[in-house]
């Protein structure tokens, strides 16, 4: 059996760079609006049961 497997080097990677505007909507404001919507929808559908 062949077996081939490949391993992510970590020189691959680069830093978010903070002058780029789209790194900074994907990896800093999305995840920020993910979490604050997901409480508030949360908070909404316990309002509603109570």
């Amino acid at each position: 059996m062949l077996r081939i497997e490949i391993i992510p080097q970590t020189s691959e990677n680069s830093p978010i760079d903070p002058s780029s505007p789209l790194e900074l909507v994907v990896f800093i404001a999305l995840p920020i609006l993910l979490i604050l919507s997901y409480i508030i929808i949360r908070k909404r559908n316990k309002n509603r049961k109570d």
